[in-house]
């Protein structure tokens, strides 16, 4: 199969869809990969690192869009590559459709195949390839809450860890998931009095035995919501519904009640936002204030350590990427049930049923699809 990997376009977003690395590994199971010429830059591989993989290095993003029978991205593709979209493309990627019809009738429009990162499973459930970027995307999120919060940003101007005899900062994190569990693990790192709410008990239960008595678990109602979140310092939304939109947990009264010169990290803001103030920013002009609160809700958050990213996303994808280019999306997809839940569009059609329910239409069947 010809592999197709473009430079990202979305602003400031410096990932990249395959590795040297794993442009190899494919190179040597007899696939074809094209790059477009200085796609690695911002993770530090220029273009005869990718030569030297056996990667087919090309000018343009539109060589790349218009060679390949795969194309391989980290973010979703932006409206001025909609044109490179047709029916015989396959578009493996990060997508969250449901915070963007936009892209999703674009998608339909285009008859391509799309599968999207975030809504893969794992045999056991789980979502193996958005776990990497929520892991980053937690741990980043208490590195630049405690930095907008210094006085120089606007922010309160508190340490998060305190010192004695001052009192530490209260970090409220929103969900429990892979995201809030390495955001706790960063803020009480820091020595912060840290917080989390959650609608699951089992999971509640794991994190108190896994950070032990110094974790505050809630029990997430919304009386729990506006009671710690109006006391925060810093508030950290990690919630997830996969392939539906976020669930607005945090009301603009809740935000109003908050001291001003508090911060709010939306992780969500991907799908949407939790709160009913949040609005997606860029890592250019990465926060604003609403209501008195420093909102940051840059919808790339790993994007600004595209490195590290880079390299702990293509650990996760690679499998899945040899797997369709081995062996065709169909077949690759009958095989594994989870792998097909990455399925969101195809062939013109809609088929993920809660990107369907955010936008109040219909679904087709995926065994309908996989079964043609």
């Amino acid at each position: 199969m010809r592999i197709g990997v473009p430079k990202e376009i979305k602003v400031q977003e410096h990932r990249v869809g395959l590795t040297p690395t794993s442009v190899r590994e494919l190179v040597h199971h007899g696939h074809e990969v094209l790059v477009e010429h200085g796609c690695g830059e911002g993770i530090g591989c220029d273009d005869e690192a990718y030569r030297r993989a056996g990667a087919r290095v090309v000018d343009s993003a539109e060589d790349v869009w218009r060679g390949a029978e795969l194309v391989v991205k980290v973010k979703e593709p932006q409206p001025e590559e909609y044109r490179f979209l047709r029916p015989d493309l396959v578009l493996f990627t990060y997508l969250h459709l449901a915070a963007d019809r936009g892209l999703t009738e674009a998608l339909m429009d285009s008859g391509c195949i799309a599968i999207a990162y975030e809504t893969v499973r794992d045999e056991a459930g789980r979502l193996p390839l958005l776990a990497p970027m929520s892991e980053v995307a937690g741990r980043m999120s208490v590195q630049v809450g405690a930095h907008y919060l210094e006085r120089e940003q606007g922010g309160r101007g508190i340490l998060l860890g305190g010192v004695p005899g001052v009192e530490a900062a209260k970090v409220v994190v929103l969900g429990g998931g892979t995201a809030g569990t390495n955001a706790i693990r960063m803020a009480m790192g820091m020595e912060a009095r840290v917080y989390v709410l959650d609608r699951s008990l089992p999971r509640l239960y794991e994190l108190d035995l896994q950070f032990g008595p110094m974790l505050n678990t809630i029990y997430s109602t919304v009386e729990a919501v506006e009671t710690h979140v109006v006391d925060a310092d810093l508030v950290i939304a990690a919630v997830l519904v996969p392939g539906a939109a976020a669930p607005k947990l945090v009301t603009r009264e809740m935000i109003r009640a908050m001291r001003p010169g508090s911060v709010f990290v939306d992780i969500s803001i991907d799908q949407g936002g939790a709160s009913e103030t949040s609005r997606p920013t860029t890592h250019d002009d990465p926060v604003y204030r609403e209501e008195g609160v420093i909102h940051y809700c840059v919808t790339n958050m790993p994007g600004a350590v595209p490195r590290t990213s880079t390299y702990a996303l293509n650990n996760a994808t690679l499998p899945y990427v040899l797997r369709l280019a081995d062996r065709g999306w169909r077949r690759a997809l009958q095989e594994d049930p989870g792998f097909a839940e990455g399925l969101n569009v195809a062939c013109g059609r809609l088929v993920h049923p809660a990107v369907a329910e955010s936008f109040g239409l219909a679904a087709t069947p995926r065994a309908q699809v996989l079964e043609r």
